[in-house]
């Protein structure tokens, strides 16, 4: 008997992902396998709010969960970590936002200080060299500090829509290796 893969739990940033983000996509295409954790308010973001809406997602799921997480909602995995007793099979963190850059947008200021304690699950983070949220030197800095493997992706702006990422294959096959499929 083969165990169940773990449910993916997408984690979007500030503002959510749109209808043709990779997140959404990824939950469209497989609705049973992969689920939002859905936030009150996408636009003006609070740091507690956003990790019980996370913890309480995890809490929800009987299976293993793996997480998807993009820009803030990176940030807001590595804070819930940093609080939570709860096991996770992995998370994909791609594109995390430097929350602690001099010009962060202020709605996101709210979850600095980044938490730099490895994470106690497996992560990838996925990292653009032409980010306009994160330079490639904090990408590799925060990967370091949470234990995560980097994956860098070349030019690929902030790994969303308006930087051309639809469904994004790449991203899917990473996702994969984290649920242990073959």
């Amino acid at each position: 008997m083969t165990a169940a893969l773990p449910l993916v739990l997408t984690v979007p940033g500030w503002t959510g992902s749109g209808p043709g983000h990779w997140q959404t996509l990824w939950e469209r295409a497989e609705p049973r396998r992969v689920r939002r954790v859905e936030q009150r308010d996408w636009d003006a973001p609070r740091l507690d709010d956003w990790i019980r809406a996370l913890d309480a997602a995890i809490a929800a799921e009987p299976a293993s969960v793996v997480l998807a997480a993009h820009s803030l909602g990176c940030i807001a995995v590595a804070h819930w970590a940093a609080n939570s007793t709860r096991a996770i099979a992995g998370a994909l963190l791609v594109a995390p936002a430097d929350v602690e850059r001099p010009d962060a947008p202020g709605a996101i200021r709210g979850f600095a200080p980044v938490p730099l304690r490895p994470l106690p699950f497996r992560s990838v983070l996925v990292a653009s060299s032409d980010d306009e949220y994160l330079a490639m030197d904090r990408a590799a800095h925060f990967a370091r500090c949470w234990g995560s493997e980097l994956v860098p992706i070349g030019a690929a702006g902030h790994v969303n829509t308006a930087a051309g990422f639809g469904r994004w294959p790449e991203g899917e096959r990473l996702l994969r290796a984290l649920r242990g499929e073959s």
